[in-house]
């Protein structure tokens, strides 16, 4: 199912077998709501017995229960964070390339791969695909959530924050860190079956359709007399959804029979794609004596599915109509295989508390395109294609150590933590078949497989790059109102250079129940390998809403160096945070903070630039190139923003309330555009700009409540996703633009438990089936794309589900 052998993956494979054979919460739903509140968090702070409310930094933790009442889209990992904290988004793109099968998420409307993931405190790696034609996430390689089961995770830790100095890159909006469940005995057993049931008014028509089959299990197992190895699986069969309209033919298709006879019908497809997922896990611990445990954790996950492309007409010069009399919609096919495994040592010596680990993480994508043909092979065209495949491989080693000091000045005890890590990784892309990028006989029509030409031998990349990374960590409560944290990471990249981040924090309690923190501080993002070495032709909008190739390429390449593009480097950022958390009562909390995120040299994908073809191939050899996208650090952007949580929780005779009130409001702005040698409406222009500052919700607020006797449980949440502008170039200045409106969404579900054991609930999403505003003409692509997949209500409508669980 994976291409395993590669040197670092034999390495980590290896040392997990030594190690082996050496071997309340913020938006709590649960009965404990309140206790949460004191449980300890490790994300964010490396003191111990750090709880959510004295931390110095807001640290949001989703136990257990609230994931499994949430409710989400087919129990998707993203999709359930997504209903739960406002400051998390995961939009469901359609008709975008790669973006289809791996969907990135967004934490305070920032960019993808400026949020840290991490599973046990250990870094994450991401995707090998880059997306290049979706709107959210454009021109990143993100984590895939939800290559990591749902069942799998015992508690969620969001940090809001900076912590480059913490953490390292990628850190600049904050660190998801995702802890998976343990336990040595027990387990449960969930079975899910949903369906979207919608009135669809661009056809008039009652819809049915993605289906939704979702089958999970975990069990504990012991290890020893204190160890244990909890192992799980998650299977996941989703029918695809298609919100497609009445096709109206764009202007430029010529008017013949065989056109005219697909218009008014859905020729389009415009939705969830058609997937399967099989995602497994396990967790392990194993004490060998008082001061030392051995562990160890992985996952496994591969998916397979379907993409949405443009249709072809009948008689376009992008046709063969020997081959598809009555056109074709090409399909992309997606099979992702994703793998990671981690393994280490804990423990205490002395005074010191210690921990070294290994960790291997792998993405393999290999996109296919079916449906579909070269035009320039006429007749003699293939109609399937293996368009490239893509693969990333990760190889962390980390050594931490921590220790207290009694300091007869202080009130508590000093934490001081260092540690370093080591980091190997390879990114590699491998061409597609000869047809999907090759030039046939034919003349004057398109080359390549239609929906995007496939990775030609030139667009071929194999980068590896070495990181080394030290951080030093003080933490000490001075008074006992008086918390003060202070950080500094220096990392060095064998490819593109060195830099030092440092963070300050700190809290003040005025009284026992009211906390005053703040923090400042600095973090980065070095440019992925992905981003280094990524380059591809995709189909794009060109001038008047025509679809054109666009040529993608690196910047080391012979056509960047032809026009003199600068190597990328890191993006800068700087932190600056306030808020306090306010315990009114026992039953009543609340934590408000504001932030700025300034972001300096922030990596963008360039405008479309127009070139000579035929200076193009004089200068580089490089035939047919009349259209160039590349990565550049073109604008220095500022987010500011607010995130505001209250949670009331209130007793009855043998039941509980609980009720959440949460808001998020992110606005992102372009301070500075660095126009280089280009120019700046060449690099940076209205469409990016638009992904930049405005297609990102830039408000949410969530009003939930939860309620729960011995029998019963009911949750009611209403969302409302704020407004997003959709902006295209389609040259010429005609730059038509929407904004799309705010929209509340009901979600609920009713639960019943006849036994202590059994669980049967029956719930829906967006109940009063909303829909985000129709796009304009202009935007709605001749009628075939009516809604746009910018806002966070989706476009699938409401959907109905029912769960059954069993805990053993």
């Amino acid at each position: 199912m994976m291409s395993i052998p590669s040197s670092p993956k034999v390495l980590a494979l290896a040392v997990f077998g030594v190690v082996s054979m050496n071997t309340a919460a913020v938006y709590a739903q649960s009965e404990d709501a309140v206790n949460a509140l004191e449980e300890v968090v490790i994300t964010g702070t490396r003191a111990q017995g750090r709880s959510v409310l004295d931390s110095a930094v807001p640290v949001d933790v989703l136990n257990v229960d609230d994931l499994e009442n949430v409710g989400a889209l087919g129990g998707e990992l993203a999709a359930t964070l997504e209903k739960l904290v406002p400051s998390f988004s995961f939009p469901r793109q359609s008709n975008s390339d790669g973006a289809d099968h791996v969907r990135a998420a967004q934490l305070r409307g920032m960019s993808p791969d400026q949020t840290l993931v991490m599973v046990n405190g250990k870094r994450r790696h991401t995707s090998a695909v880059v997306n290049l034609a979706s709107k959210i996430g454009k021109g990143t390689n993100p984590v895939d959530f939800n290559t990591i089961p749902t069942n799998a995770v015992e508690r969620v830790e969001i940090l809001r924050d900076g912590a480059g100095a913490q953490y390292g890159s990628d850190a600049i909006a904050g660190v998801v860190n995702l802890i998976m469940k343990r336990g040595s005995e027990g387990g449960r057993v969930s079975v899910s079956y949903g369906e979207h049931n919608t009135d669809f008014d661009p056809t008039g028509k009652s819809i049915s359709d993605g289906e939704t089959v979702t089958v999970a299990g975990d069990i504990g197992f012991a290890l020893g007399s204190d160890g244990f190895l909890r192992v799980g699986a998650e299977y996941r069969d989703r029918d695809g959804t298609n919100r497609a309209g009445l096709d109206q033919i764009p202007f430029w298709e010529a008017e013949t029979p065989a056109n005219d006879a697909v218009r008014g019908k859905v020729n389009y497809y415009s939705g969830d794609p058609k997937s399967e997922d099989l995602n497994l896990f396990y967790n392990m611990g194993l004490p060998i004596s008082d001061a030392l445990e051995v562990y160890s954790f992985g996952t496994l996950s591969k998916r397979e599915s379907d993409g949405a492309n443009f249709f072809r007409y009948p008689d376009s010069w992008e046709n063969v109509s020997e081959i598809y009399p009555n056109g074709f919609l090409p399909v992309s096919e997606g099979e992702n295989n994703d793998f990671s495994i981690a393994g280490g040592v804990r423990g205490n010596s002395g005074n010191w508390n210690w921990d070294t680990s290994i960790v291997y993480g792998e993405n393999d994508f290999d996109y296919d395109i079916v449906n579909s043909l070269n035009t320039s092979f006429g007749v003699d065209s293939d109609t399937k294609f293996d368009s490239a495949e893509y693969t990333f491989d990760q190889l962390t080693l980390n050594a931490d150590a921590s220790r207290e000091y009694d300091i007869g000045a202080f009130s508590g005890p000093l934490t001081l933590s260092f540690g370093a890590e080591y980091r190997i990784e390879n990114y590699v892309t491998t061409q597609g078949s000869p047809q999907s990028y090759l030039a046939g006989p034919v003349e004057g029509v398109p080359t390549g497989v239609q929906a995007g030409p496939g990775l030609s031998p030139e667009d071929e990349a194999d980068l590896d790059r070495n990181v080394f990374g030290f951080y030093v960590d003080v933490e000490a409560d001075v008074t006992d109102r008086l918390l003060l944290t202070a950080a500094a990471r220096y990392e060095d990249y064998d490819d593109f250079g060195d830099t030092v981040t440092g963070k300050f924090a700190g809290s003040f309690s005025f009284t026992d129940n009211f906390t005053w923190r703040a923090s400042v501080g600095t973090s980065f993002k070095a440019p992925s390998l992905a981003q280094v070495g990524f380059e591809s032709t995709k189909t794009d909008f060109g001038d008047d809403g025509r679809l054109v190739q666009i040529k993608h390429v690196s910047n080391g390449s012979a056509i960047a160096e032809y026009l003199d593009a600068e190597d990328l480097k890191e993006e800068e950022a700087f932190n600056l945070s306030t808020g306090f958390t306010w315990s009114v009562s026992d039953s009543f909390y609340m934590t408000l903070d504001i932030f700025k995120i300034e972001v300096d040299d922030r990596i963008t994908v360039s405008e479309s630039i127009g070139t000579d073809p035929q200076e193009i191939e004089d200068a580089t050899g490089i035939a047919d190139v009349t259209n160039v996208t590349l990565f550049t650090n073109a604008i220095d952007t500022e987010t500011e923003g607010v995130d505001l949580v209250a949670n009331y929780i209130h007793d009855f005779n043998s039941s509980q309330m609980t009720l959440m009130a949460a808001y998020n409001y992110s606005d992102t702005e372009v301070t500075d555009v660095h126009s280089g040698s280009f120019g700046e409406s060449e690099v940076f222009g209205v469409e990016e700009r638009n992904t930049i500052e405005t297609a990102a919700p830039q408000d949410k607020i969530v009003l939930s409540s939860f309620w729960r006797s011995d029998s019963w449980s009911v949750m009611a949440r209403a969302t409302r996703h704020g407004e997003t502008t959709r902006v295209f170039d389609f040259g010429g200045g005609y730059e038509p633009e929407q904004t799309f409106g705010e929209v509340w969404v009901l979600d609920a579900e009713v639960s019943w438990m006849p036994s202590s054991q059994w669980t049967l609930a029956l719930g829906g999403n967006n109940l009063t089936d909303e829909y985000p505003d129709e796009s304009i003409d202009d935007l709605a692509y001749f009628g075939n794309l009516p809604y746009d997949v910018l806002s966070g209500v989706g476009m699938n409508g409401a959907y109905y589900y029912f769960r059954t669980s069993y805990d053993f």
